[in-house]
């Protein structure tokens, strides 16, 4: 017979603590909202998402697009992509701000719904797929317009950013 109260004591335990990890969880974004911290803001750039990364598009067309000795030309091809890709992906960057908000609003006055930011959450996920497959878009089309010395240029920059990058790692983690 106390086999069975045991197995119930151990699920209603387990259960309370699963409870109270998600509550935690749920507790930690709201307050890390409202306190300023957790938003991206500081590393995203005017055009969004597709310009916010400082080793990803944004820092190429800044640092290592810089090195490659682009021709005018090349520079206005350049600049007529990725406003084409801003414009035609304005709409799906619009989605994904609502669908965030709406995350945050649905942890706010502390209370929880585990299903209302799970489907959230799921939304996004399409939205953030269907952007990245744009954004892949966006490197081809980009890299179309570099020279064959241009691009080996630019895989070799990627190349001696990784190396310092991982050095960097290193000395963090020692």
């Amino acid at each position: 017979m106390k086999r069975p109260r045991f197995k119930t004591l151990a699920i209603a335990t387990l259960s309370a603590i699963a409870l109270a990890a998600s509550i935690a969880v749920a507790q930690s974004v709201s307050t890390g909202q409202q306190n300023g911290q957790g938003t991206r803001k500081s590393w995203q750039g005017p055009g969004g998402r597709g310009e916010r990364r400082g080793h990803g598009w944004g820092g190429m067309q800044g640092g290592a697009f810089r090195q490659l000795n682009l021709t005018d030309d090349q520079k206005a091809k350049i600049k007529q992509i990725r406003e084409g890709f801003a414009e035609r992906n304005k709409p799906l960057r619009e989605q994904l701000h609502a669908k965030r908000q709406e995350l945050r609003q649905s942890s706010e006055g502390g209370t929880f719904d585990e299903a209302l930011a799970t489907q959230k959450l799921t939304e996004m996920a399409s939205l953030e797929a269907k952007l990245m497959g744009e954004e892949f878009k966006l490197h081809q089309e980009t890299l179309s317009v570099l020279t064959a010395e241009q691009k080996a240029q630019l895989e070799q920059s990627k190349a001696q950013f990784k190396a310092r990058h991982g050095e960097m790692r290193k000395g963090n983690n020692e």
